[in-house]
């Protein structure tokens, strides 16, 4: 079996490619988006393979579909012989055949004797007439010939299973011997991409990245490059909270740090215009002490705090901070499979102020793919940006920056500890992704090392 690779600009244009160069028998094994187009890796044989004779001697084919198994159920060697089949198509015809062959003729003859919608004239009904003993020998087959349908059936799903089975262990076999062909032919990308994936960053941005790299570059200007690419991506809100007046919610999963992040905003703003500029608000009527935590930062602070316990309150609290420059509305975390969550996002829908610049919250030490459902589950909002908590407590960044970029999500600010007010920064692309290389470097894993030494050897 050969391997080989078409690009187009169009996914039409690659697979009209492949059927023109390798016919219809070529196997798609991936395909892919890059940056000019589509790739598409497809395998075909070195020999066509020989297509049994359409007409098959009965005396030569019947024999091997007659040795059951012990369930009574031909397995896949059986049905197929050596000779072996093309597709499925055939395999399922040889089954067929079998269950035919295999079947008593009674089975044949009880369906012709079977009472129709239309009765015969008498002089036809007298010479077709069934004695007693074989019509009741007849009912005695039809529930066997049931079962045989059903256990033809059973082979089917098992061929089929079988079938997947082995294109999913092609899949990966080939997929590896591609990797491994990559890592010889292009040693240095091969070992940025490892490098950005030990970071953290999915493999999807990290060999899309890594594709842009110039191939002149040694190891050290390649890697530079890669990561000042990270930083055009990553997009940032410029600090926006703190500049702009107006209504700002923040929502997250539960423990996420909201309500310690809106006191964080609250104590600089009030530094910047006065306490009695800024207000706080908590929507939060589950979680126990959730007001009193908030009204204990706004006493601290010297802020006004009001709760609401639905949209309509919601809206009578926003009136009456209808002067201030900035209010911050905390919400109650729930998990992504809270039903309450939907109740909550009705609430902010519905308040009959509709400036409110909603932010996630999301901890920057989650996976990857549970902050990609978190911002899913929170779709239903028109998401400003995001700020990202726990910086202090992460051993990678990459799993953030992957989603802030992937999901085109701004980041606003950065929080690194539990002070008040201090622990809190501005988001910086270039910040962020020079963080994320410094953890990589100081939180190295074994196996990083051990895929250095190995593409260091392959490009010497």
């Amino acid at each position: 079996m050969k391997i080989r690779r078409f690009f187009a600009k169009t996914m039409h244009e690659a697979l009209n490619e492949v059927k023109a160069e390798l016919g219809g028998d070529a196997v798609i094994m991936s395909n892919k988006k890059v940056a000019d187009g589509v790739e598409i890796v497809a395998a075909y044989d070195n020999e066509p393979v020989k297509k049994p004779a359409e007409k098959f001697d009965a005396s030569i084919a019947i024999p091997s579909l007659k040795k059951p198994t012990g369930n009574g159920t031909p397995t896949l060697s059986e049905i197929i012989g050596d000779s072996g089949a093309d597709s499925l198509k055939e395999l399922l015809e040889k089954q067929g055949a079998g269950s035919a062959i295999t079947e008593p003729e009674s089975t044949t003859y009880s369906k012709r004797a079977a009472p129709g919608k239309v009765e015969p004239a008498p002089a036809m009904a007298s010479a077709s007439t069934v004695p007693p003993e074989q019509e009741a020998q007849a009912h005695a087959v039809k529930p066997t010939a049931s079962a045989g349908l059903q256990n033809g059936d059973k082979a089917i799903q098992s061929i089929q299973e079988e079938l997947r089975s082995l294109r999913n262990v092609l899949q990966f076999q080939v997929g590896g011997l591609l990797k491994q062909e990559q890592r010889r032919g292009h040693p240095l990308q091969s070992y940025l991409v490892d490098r950005l994936e030990a970071m953290g960053v999915c493999s999807e941005l990290a060999e899309d990245v890594v594709s842009y790299a110039p191939e002149s570059a040694n190891e050290r200007e390649a890697w530079l490059f890669i990561l000042k690419l990270l930083a055009n991506r990553l997009k940032t809100t410029r600090n926006d909270i703190l500049t702009q007046s107006g209504v700002m919610a923040f929502m997250g999963p539960t423990g996420t740090g909201k309500t310690t992040t809106i006191a964080k905003l609250a104590a600089q703003y009030a530094k910047r215009y006065g306490a009695d500029q800024v207000a706080l608000v908590t929507i939060d009527s589950y979680r126990i002490a959730a007001f009193e935590q908030l009204a204990t930062y706004g006493k601290i602070i010297g802020c006004s705090v009001k709760k609401a316990a639905n949209a309509q309150e919601l809206s009578d609290v926003l009136y009456q901070f209808r002067n201030k420059r900035l209010v911050l509305i905390d919400t109650a975390g729930f998990g992504q499979r809270d039903t309450r969550l939907i109740k909550q996002l009705d609430t902010l829908n519905e308040t009959s102020c509709a400036n409110i610049k909603m932010y996630m919250v999301l901890q920057a030490n989650t996976q990857r793919h549970v902050m990609e459902h978190t911002l899913r589950i929170y779709n239903k909002m028109p998401v400003q940006g995001c700020i990202f908590t726990k910086i202090d407590e992460c051993f990678s960044l990459g799993e953030a920056i992957s989603v802030a970029i992937q999901e085109r999500l701004p980041v606003a600010y950065l929080t690194d500890g539990q002070k008040v007010p201090e622990d809190i920064k501005i988001a910086d692309a270039k910040y962020i992704v020079s963080l994320a290389a410094k953890l990589y470097k100081k939180y190295e894993l074994p196996h990083t090392a051990k895929q250095k030494t190995v593409h260091s050897a392959v490009a010497v």
